[in-house]
């Protein structure tokens, strides 16, 4: 019953979308293990956290992270970046289990939408907070426990949970982008979101780049883990397209949502006219805009349903 949303707890902790199906089960097991230990002082739901946020924890400080990548598209030298990134390790998450957590019922102290705390940048901006502040600021201000529950999952006092909670927001904002006034994006699936899924799609599939360049925001962010290549502005990022699209390199992209935003696989054209996939584009909007953009591997593709490569039209 509370599978999905342990699933996506443990992704919040976690980051990888592998790493946290590999600690539900272990979450699972456990809780199997102990059921007869149960004494029902706490909801089961409760106990299940209290599992599940533990075993989060002791991964993150037994994990040794995978290692970043080089760049690896023959032919095309990328610009220099702006920075390496801090978190090479980050996985996109499918949102058929995103939805199944999102319509969880949350508690009176919970401080984000469901929406926000399931996107790339808070999840992001999680995987660089100290582990058990990581966990604290899930439980406290993304699902709404109390501090006595927390405390109490956590084998801690109140005042150390509402310290580290104190450290963590600080922490958390300092690393979240700041959206704009009037700049919060399009409903999911509304009028408004299609016309820019579509505009992006139109200008990416034609390698038309100044299109493209003209739908991002002035501090457009880009980033593509497993490398650590990061970039932030519009002209960088511009150089970068330029890089990728005016190379003869012709793609289509199939849609998808992954954390809740829009996303593509990318397929790229061959002479053979099999379109081989290269990896996950998710787009991030701000108002009528793209504020950032995010590649990932073409490993991730079977976990969104969609195939290592398209036949011949």
């Amino acid at each position: 019953m509370h599978r999905r949303e342990l699933q996506v707890h443990c992704y919040r902790m976690l980051g990888s979308v592998q790493d946290a199906e590999d600690t539900l089960q272990d979450t699972l097991l456990a809780a199997w293990q102990g059921l007869g230990g149960y004494e029902g002082r706490a909801s089961v739901r409760t106990w299940l956290y209290r599992i599940a946020t533990n075993r989060c924890l002791n991964a993150r400080r037994s994990a040794s992270r995978r290692a970043a990548k080089e760049w690896n598209v023959p032919g095309v030298e990328p610009p220099e970046p702006t920075r390496l990134g801090e978190v090479v390790w980050l996985e996109p998450c499918p949102e058929a289990v995103v939805e199944g957590a999102l319509a969880t019922p949350l508690g009176p102290e919970a401080r984000y939408e469901q929406s926000e705390s399931v996107s790339l940048a808070f999840v992001t901006a999680l995987q660089v907070l100290p582990p058990r502040q990581t966990a604290v600021l899930i439980l406290r201000d993304v699902l709404g426990f109390h501090a006595a529950e927390v405390a109490e999952m956590m084998d801690a006092t109140v005042a150390s949970v509402t310290s580290a909670l104190k450290r963590a927001r600080s922490g958390l904002e300092r690393r979240r982008p700041e959206l704009p006034e009037g700049q919060a994006p399009p409903a999911p699936g509304s009028p408004a979101e299609d016309e820019l899924v579509s505009r992006f799609v139109t200008a990416y599939e034609a390698a038309d780049v100044d299109a493209v360049v003209e739908m991002l925001t002035d501090d457009v962010f880009m980033s593509m883990p497993p490398m650590p290549l990061e970039y932030e502005g519009r002209d960088v990022v511009a150089r970068f397209c330029r890089g990728i699209l005016g190379t003869h390199r012709r793609f289509d992209l199939v849609p998808t949502r992954a954390n809740g935003q829009p996303a593509f696989g990318a397929y790229l054209h061959t002479p053979s006219g099999i379109r081989h996939g290269t990896g996950l584009i998710v787009i991030t909007l701000a108002g009528d805009r793209i504020s950032a953009v995010s590649r990932f591997e073409s490993s991730v593709l079977p976990w969104f349903g969609l195939p290592r490569s398209l036949p011949d039209r």
